[in-house]
């Protein structure tokens, strides 16, 4: 026989191991069964009605990028942390740095620590990728499209962390020049990047 505790973790193995207490309910777990779950420690929680089930075996190293992503679904994936997503840095990042809109609130996200970047328009919503980590939607900003942010952002995030990742994005196979260029003009930093892209590809 199926118990609802058994249905439940079911359920949350079947979502990647992660969930909120609003999909938890919307999918058929009770909520006294979710919090008896909590209670004797199967489930895990880790953020404002975010659940992490306990018997996985391990978590991927990008698991802070997906609660971020379960917890402030509007926001993008950026500079440092999206930096560090494909490997453009040295940096180590200790916060989630996401874009939100410049108009949209502050996320409410008590962990993992966020910094949140207010994007203008049309930068925002330019250059998105979504990825699937642990069976859920992470929106994270491109390769070339965060390296022109850093440039941006330059005061933000350092200029030799923009150097280091234009450095990085044109070692890689299918690096363009051309596509950074696009985003420069986009993001309104073309004449600042152009100089530093013709002496990195020269």
């Amino acid at each position: 026989m199926v118990t609802a505790r058994n249905k439940a973790i079911e359920i949350i193995r079947t979502q990647g191991g992660i969930i909120r207490t609003r999909e938890a309910l919307g999918q058929g777990i009770h909520r006294r069964t979710l919090y008896g779950l909590r209670e004797e420690g199967a489930l895990i929680p880790t953020g404002r009605g975010l659940y992490l089930l306990a018997a996985m075996k391990s978590y991927p190293a990008e698991l802070d990028l997906v609660q971020v992503a379960k917890l402030a679904p509007r926001g993008v994936i950026c500079l440092i942390s999206a930096l560090s997503f494909h490997g453009l840095t040295t940096e180590i990042p200790h916060e989630i740095w996401l874009a939100v809109e410049r108009k949209a609130r502050r996320p409410k996200v008590a962990y993992p620590p966020v910094r949140a970047i207010f994007y203008p328009d049309p930068c925002f919503g330019e250059g998105i990728e979504t990825h699937r980590i642990m069976k859920q939607e992470v929106r994270i900003y491109n390769a070339p499209k965060t390296v022109i942010d850093c440039f941006r952002w330059r005061n933000t995030v350092g200029l030799n962390v923009a150097l280091e990742a234009a450095r990085s994005y044109l070692k890689q196979r299918g690096a363009s020049p051309a596509r950074l260029m696009e985003y420069a003009q986009l993001c309104k930093v073309q004449k600042l990047v152009t100089p530093y892209l013709e002496a990195l590809v020269s």
